[in-house]
């Protein structure tokens, strides 16, 4: 941050290379790497299947798709806040175990968490494969017995909102927190570095899930599709345990940070822990303020039987509160391969194949921002990265409304997706931006918290996409909106 009084350039000024070497060893990043890829493989797999396991279970219609994005995106605007705050006070259930015995000291907080994230996703994930090949196997269920198809349906959309929910956990615990706490000690590049390979690691995930499982699709069946996912699940879950409980037991930074955890929640610190750090701050410290303190407290215990109010009151405290919310707002558009700009441009006669292509594009140029990232950053600073980047997404964007003065149906398709795939440089570019002002600037006592809440937001913006695609089920009435936005 700028002193007050100093101006410092747009461009900032190159940083010089730190001589400190890296001593985190390179076997537990690999082992980590290998976790979040394995548990991000199984999200982008289902992530791309769903919609079309949902149009071929109710054909000629996207109503069933929306639905479950609908779903799926308010599942995480109800709970995410709740999944933060789960995630960061389940060391008063490590407290209250090591209390009763004390045995289980070695019942860690991350441990905990750990479990329950890698068990929820992955037996989500199964019974909602289960859930599919049961509904694609016995197809006629939809006019035999329409009560069993729809207890069906409802069971796939509930165990796919559980795994979503379980994925936000351990995306908090990894992105948000390991990485931090891993990087402590070390030159700010590290940081960088870690949050550059974990989001490319989800971008070819994102590219390449959707590649393997579309041929699985196309040359053998979308049931045969299920299966895998299934099976995929059952196996890897033993695997993503071993590797990341491997990390923990590696890195004793991870360790000593969970102890932190546990030592705030202690019989001496129970009722300072609940504070938040902005709490503390306003407590008054002399006895004159008694009243005003009371009055202090009944709100704040009021606030906190409203877990989400609690949460959000916390989240909005943050300094980085504005650029969380603007990185929100991206989230409501219809400009991404995803379900509904698919549906839209096959509406306007776009070869599957070339969408296809177009969406192959879009992951390789949000893939080049993990490389360009680090690069800017280091030489003008996270946030003027995050300026750059957010212009340099909107000029890209121009094309998009080009598009719309363009009489050509498939010209106007084609620049469209030109638009799209060139703009995820600077919008990947800015993500990290961002989450990485979070880390660095969120305080450790809020930092789950906050990552449940901005992906709430987040889930919040993208959950009126999927309103609207319900209200609007033509595709062909979808085009012009896209322009628009």
């Amino acid at each position: 941050m700028e002193e007050a009084g100093v101006i410092e350039p747009l461009l900032g000024q190159a940083e010089q290379p730190s001589s400190q070497d890296d001593s985190i060893p390179s076997s537990l990043s690999t082992y980590l790497y290998a976790g979040h890829f394995l548990a991000r493989w199984s999200a982008r797999m289902w992530e791309f299947s769903v919609a079309l396991y949902m149009i071929s279970i109710w054909p000629d219609s996207l109503l069933f798709a929306a639905i479950y994005g609908a779903v799926e995106a308010a599942s995480i605007v109800l709970f995410g806040p709740l999944v933060g705050q789960w995630v960061d006070r389940l060391t008063s259930y490590s407290l209250l175990v090591t209390i009763i015995d004390p045995c289980y000291i070695n019942l860690h907080f991350y441990c905990q968490v750990l479990r329950i994230w890698l068990l929820v996703q992955n037996l989500s994930f199964i019974v909602a494969g289960s859930t599919v090949i049961a509904l694609l196997v016995f197809s006629s269920l939809k006019s035999t017995n329409f009560t069993a198809f729809i207890s069906l349906v409802i069971l796939t959309n509930i165990s796919g909102a559980l795994a979503v929910l379980s994925t936000l956990a351990g995306t908090i615990l990894v992105e948000r927190e390991w990485v931090v706490v891993i990087t402590e000690g070390h030159p700010p590049e590290t940081l960088t570095k870690m949050n550059s390979i974990i989001r490319r690691i989800d971008l070819i995930s994102k590219l390449f899930a959707p590649v393997l499982t579309g041929f699985l699709i196309s040359f053998v069946s979308l049931t045969a599709s299920a299966v895998a996912l299934t099976l995929w699940n059952a196996i890897t879950v033993w695997v993503e345990y071993w590797l990341f409980i491997s990390v923990y037991n590696g890195i004793p930074a991870l360790g000593e940070s969970s102890q932190r955890r546990l030592s705030r929640l202690s019989p001496g610190a129970v009722g300072e822990s609940t504070l938040t750090s902005q709490e503390r701050e306003i407590l008054p410290s002399h006895n004159g303020s008694n009243l005003a303190l009371d009055e202090k407290t009944w709100v704040m215990n009021l606030l906190e039987r409203v877990p989400c109010l609690d949460a959000w009151r916390v989240y909005l405290q943050q300094d980085v509160v504005i650029p969380g919310v603007a990185l929100a707002l991206l989230y409501f558009t219809v400009l991404s391969f995803g379900t509904l700009m698919t549906a839209a441009l096959e509406s306007e006669g776009i070869p599957a194949f070339v969408i296809g292509i177009g969406r192959g594009i879009s992951a390789v140029v949000g893939i080049s921002a993990t490389y360009v990232y680090p690069t800017l950053q280091s030489r003008i600073s996270t946030i003027r990265t995050g300026l750059w980047s957010i212009w340099s997404q909107w000029t890209c964007l121009l094309l998009c409304v080009a598009s719309i003065f363009v009489q050509s149906s498939l010209l106007s398709a084609y620049l469209l997706m030109a638009g799209v795939a060139t703009s995820r440089l600077g919008l990947w570019t800015f993500d990290l931006s961002v989450i990485q002002q979070m880390q660095d600037r969120v305080p450790e006592s809020d930092r789950c918290v906050v990552g449940g809440v901005q992906n709430s937001l987040q889930s919040t913006l993208d959950l009126m996409t999927y309103v609207m695609g319900i209200f609007i089920s033509d595709t062909k009435a979808l085009i012009p909106i896209e322009k628009l936005t």
